[in-house]
């Protein structure tokens, strides 16, 4: 039994001797696992050592831009504490800016108290601008109604001197404006002549002349005498020598009284240019207010319609009617007189103005005698 083992023993240790060459390559390569492990860890930590001192460089760059930036704010604030510093020394003291003070006070109210008294000196030179501006509305009324007749601009400018008078509130002014107000109705009360429709009236029959015939039309026969007769060649010749002559005059067996020759060539055109002439003579008669030479004008024109022309011929006839019609029309008016609402404006300035020194002198007198 111990010589069989004895082999048995034997032959272990050259199974252990197999197997141990099997089992050496592995831990080798456990070692070498290990030792890449370790390498990676080294490499990895250095780029972490690399990356770390970049960051530091470059934290350390920007704290030294930020570093030289307050070096240069520094810099500019020294600069600037130093021109304050400048500035401060110009400044005057503390008692020089309180007198300073003390006449800028005094100053601005002899400033106000100037600027009242001015203010109230100007307000009663617009009252009396506006006063003198009522006085000369009612002359330019005055004026108007004197030189033109012109009823509507009167009663405008002396309506213009009423709402002055009334923006004073002055009861002084109230016997000036019933003065007003009496001449502001007796200008209502006027009618005021329409001049200018008179004067294109009439130049509507100037232009009407041209067309005016002579007294008596040219004769014509209705029917010609042989008219269902044979004729002969001197009943032709008799009948054209009588229709030639029978131009020149005519027989008319119901004469009229007033018998007046035909007027041709020459002689028509001399009497249209006296109408015409008559009818201008009018026209400025319209416009400047002349109601003698208007009436006497028109007058001369229908006698010139009448004694040269044919009453009957409707374009006279129709010129005779309108002269009639404008013959009656009023070119002047009466105008009211404005000299007493000037009297009464007049006045009502000089009581104004002796008021006010009566208050200049009353106001005067306490100072002269403090």
């Amino acid at each position: 039994m111990s010589e069989t083992a004895l082999p048995k023993d034997e032959a272990q240790p050259a199974l252990d001797a197999q197997v141990a060459p099997v089992t050496a390559p592995r831990r080798g390569n456990g070692l070498a696992i290990v030792a890449l492990l370790l390498g990676a860890a080294g490499v990895a930590a250095g780029g972490w050592g690399i990356w770390q001192v970049r960051s530091l460089q470059a934290s350390n760059q920007q704290q030294l831009s930020q570093v030289q930036t307050l070096d240069d704010q520094s810099q500019s604030f020294k600069q600037s504490q130093q021109q304050l510093a400048a500035r401060l020394a110009q400044l005057p003291s503390a008692d020089e800016l309180e007198e300073r003070r003390r006449l800028v006070a005094q100053l601005q109210g002899d400033q106000q108290r100037l600027s009242q008294r001015l203010e109230t000196v100007l307000g009663a030179s617009r009252k009396d601008w506006r006063l003198a501006e009522a006085e000369h509305l009612i002359r330019l009324a005055s004026l108007r109604l004197s030189a033109l007749q012109d009823i509507n601009s009167a009663q405008s400018l002396v309506q213009g001197a009423d709402e002055i008078l009334r923006e004073q509130s002055d009861p002084g002014s109230f016997a000036a404006r019933e003065q007003l107000a009496k001449s502001l109705a007796a200008l209502r009360s006027t009618e005021q002549p329409d001049r200018t429709g008179l004067y294109l009236q009439l130049a509507a029959l100037r232009d009407q002349i041209v067309q005016l015939a002579a007294v008596a039309p040219e004769y014509q026969l209705t029917e010609p005498a042989s008219q269902g007769r044979p004729t002969t060649d001197t009943e032709n010749r008799l009948s054209q020598w009588w229709e030639q002559i029978s131009r020149y005059f005519r027989i008319d067996f119901n004469p009229d009284d007033n018998i007046r020759p035909l007027l041709a060539g020459q002689g028509l055109n001399q009497v249209r240019l006296a109408l015409s002439l008559a009818l201008e003579q009018a026209q400025w008669a319209a416009l400047n207010g002349e109601a003698a030479v208007y009436s006497r004008s028109l007058g001369e024109a229908r006698s010139v319609l009448q004694d040269n022309f044919n009453q009957d011929n409707p374009q006279s006839k129709a010129m005779l009617a309108r002269i009639a019609e404008l013959e009656p029309k009023a070119v002047s008016v009466v105008t009211p007189d404005l000299a007493a609402s000037l009297a009464a404006v007049q006045a009502y300035l000089e009581r104004r103005h002796l008021s006010a020194d009566e208050a200049k002198a009353s106001a005067g007198t306490p100072t002269t005698q403090e």
